[in-house]
């Protein structure tokens, strides 16, 4: 048992104060971090609003006249009209690989074996540390990210009976399987075919759904949730436990380890976009478990699960501050993950690659 719990000499918070106190929140160090937390949820709400969903693609009118289909085919008018759709997911980009040759099978089982995979390893550790595992940041992160491949699980078990029918040419999806992948075939068309190809496409390609939506925002939450959770602990924590002469057990490494091995994994396959307004949602997710920590310490004295979020300390606005301003770089990682994968597999595969910056 000591393989998957560690010695007896491992880390335990300690008490710095009564947290129920009423003086350990009415002072100016609360006051200040209250500020950066109800910013971030100001600007996250912002961006959502901004720039979520498919509603600023959508025309005005059903149909459009010849001269702004001219209009939208010259390149100037595509980069905007790709501004204003940064918002918008099509179905099928939440269950088709990357790339054509592969088949959306594939792409399931490898999300079938990452969710249970993860979900073993949530049990073992509920069951060797108990419930207070769920206090901390890694286990929400790592809790959403099991979440995320079950999710992702059914929609490509979804998507490979669509695909299934498109095949076997059978359902009434055909025609739009059909004029989606013509657009892939404009490419090594002339400019104009290609151009026609990506207008047409945007109008046969059918919009995500609800769960399509938040499978989405789930992914990118995690893309930055898992680069802020595994940096802090093996360039921050783990540094700090090794000069403590702390030990670390086999839970806690894959905790931080196989979480972004199967997330990355899985960004090498999928066909999901990565647009920048997301990280509102990674704010967004990191200001909810704050205010839940705060809650929980208002009403019961406890220990803090992370030193930098205890409130007592004079430099708390500053740990506050630091923290917040960490997920944009850990965000940025994973977007430059994301440029890379474009880079080399439109080299590589320049016929068959389909995924969208």
């Amino acid at each position: 048992m000591n393989f998957l719990t560690g010695s007896r000499n491992s880390w335990q918070p300690v008490m710095t104060g009564d947290t129920t106190a009423q003086s350990y929140w009415l002072n100016w160090r609360v006051f200040l971090c209250s500020i950066w937390v109800l910013i971030t949820i100001a600007v996250a709400s912002f961006l959502i609003s901004k720039y979520e969903g498919p509603r600023n693609s959508e025309p005005e009118s059903k149909e459009e006249t010849q001269e702004e289909t001219a209009r939208k085919s010259k390149p100037e008018s595509r980069e905007e009209t790709r501004e204003e759709t940064a918002g918008i997911l099509y179905e099928d980009q939440v269950w088709k690989p990357c790339l054509r040759g592969i088949h959306p099978a594939w792409l399931l089982g490898f999300r079938v074996i990452a969710f249970f995979v993860l979900l073993a390893l949530l049990i073992l550790n509920a069951a060797v540390d108990g419930g207070e595992i769920f206090y901390f940041y890694t286990q929400w992160t790592f809790t959403l990210i099991t979440i995320y491949f079950g999710l992702g699980s059914l929609l490509s078990m979804y998507g490979c009976y669509k695909y299934h029918n498109k095949v076997s040419g059978i359902g009434a999806d055909n025609e739009n399987f059909d004029a989606e992948q013509g657009n892939y075939g404009a490419s090594s068309s002339s400019n104009g075919t290609k151009h026609l190809g990506n207008n047409q496409d945007c109008r046969v390609r059918q919009i995500a759904g609800f769960w399509g939506y938040v499978f989405q925002i789930i992914f990118q939450m995690n893309a930055g949730a898992v680069m802020l959770t595994d940096c802090v602990f093996w360039f921050i924590i783990v540094p700090f436990l090794t000069i403590k002469d702390y030990e670390l057990n086999f839970l806690i490494i894959n905790m931080h380890t196989i979480n972004a091995v199967f997330l990355i994994g899985d960004t090498a396959l999928n066909c999901l976009s990565f647009p920048w307004f997301r990280i509102a949602y990674f704010f967004l997710w990191t200001a909810v478990f704050v205010i839940f920590q705060w809650i929980v310490h208002a009403c019961v004295s406890l220990w803090w699960p992370y030193p930098f979020l205890d409130l007592s300390s004079p430099f708390s606005p500053l740990w506050y501050s630091s923290v917040a301003l960490m997920h944009v770089p850990c965000f940025g990682i994973f977007v430059l993950v994301m440029k890379m994968k474009h880079s080399l597999l439109s080299n590589w595969f320049p016929h068959s690659y389909q995924s969208v910056k």
